[in-house]
């Protein structure tokens, strides 16, 4: 399998994508890991200006030789670039597997309203600057090349429909063009390096808009490194997961092993269940 790796948002270090490479040969010598000299540049927060990532994006999605999209990182700015990415795809970018999480959310959010290639909520390059990172980026090798059921989300289930986010980066797609049909899906949300005021106010937004998108209910994942405001906020994270489900009428149906860290779970998008699955 040959893995095309770009960076939508913020940019890699050239050490970090040989630590990565050297893991996947190590353990995953049948995969090829194809880091574009993209995932390198600078422009400020970015890896490099907007047209050079969306044509980076672009170039491997529609290479017939790559079996395998994978987004180096999050950060921001992948919202800036996902629209007119993914209006210039051809027919083999749907032949791939994208693999990211956080503010990669709004490519994979777009691949999948679009009905382009296996999206999966999954690890990224960039964990493998976590503690225990390299079990993050073993997992989604595992996924890719072997759909691993144990690199599942537990909840994932055969015959139900599945999604995964970062609240915050929902929050900010949501009626946008951006936004896929989530209609009978399972919801899964994380969210990290929020105050919990934020987390509240991002929680409000969704669930206002897609409180009638007909969900078949809502998972919670990990919150995780929550900022300290100036005085206690008065609910815990579940607590306001739990009452906006309810002020809303979604099925709130418990916790989702998925975060930002290493244990974060891969969740296909929709039926798929395994990464050969459509």
């Amino acid at each position: 399998m040959r893995i095309g790796i770009c960076a939508p948002s913020t940019p890699f270090t050239r050490e970090d994508a040989a630590r990565v490479t050297a893991l996947a040969f190590s353990t995953y010598p049948a995969a090829e890991l194809v880091f574009h000299d993209q995932c390198f540049a600078e422009a400020g927060h970015f890896a490099g200006p907007d047209h050079e990532r969306c044509a980076a994006f672009v170039d491997m999605a529609n290479d017939s030789n790559l079996d395998a999209i994978w987004f180096v990182r999050g950060g921001y700015g992948a919202c800036r670039i996902a629209q007119d990415a993914v209006a210039a795809l051809r027919s083999a970018a749907g032949d791939k597997i994208y693999m990211g999480y956080s503010d990669a959310g709004n490519l994979l959010g777009a691949l999948y309203r679009a009905k382009i290639g296996r999206v999966c909520h999954g690890p990224m390059p960039a964990d493998i600057r976590r503690a225990d990172g390299e079990s993050a980026i073993i997992r989604a090798l595992d996924w890719m090349l072997h759909a691993s059921p144990q690199a599942l989300e537990q909840h994932v289930q055969a015959g139900t429909k599945h999604a995964a986010f970062n609240l915050m980066t929902l929050a900010m797609m949501v009626g946008t063009p951006l936004m896929p049909d989530l209609k009978g899906h399972v919801l899964m949300v994380e969210e990290v390096s929020e105050y919990l005021y934020g987390y509240d106010r991002a929680f409000f937004h969704v669930t206002s808009h897609l409180q009638s998108a007909g969900l078949a209910g809502l998972r919670l994942g990990r919150v995780s490194d929550v900022l300290e405001n100036d005085r206690p906020f008065g609910e815990g994270t579940e607590e306001i997961a739990r009452r906006w489900c309810v002020k809303t009428g979604i099925a709130y149906l418990g916790r989702a092993d998925i975060g930002h860290d290493a244990d974060n779970k891969i969740v296909p998008f929709g039926l798929a269940t395994s990464s050969a699955a459509t």
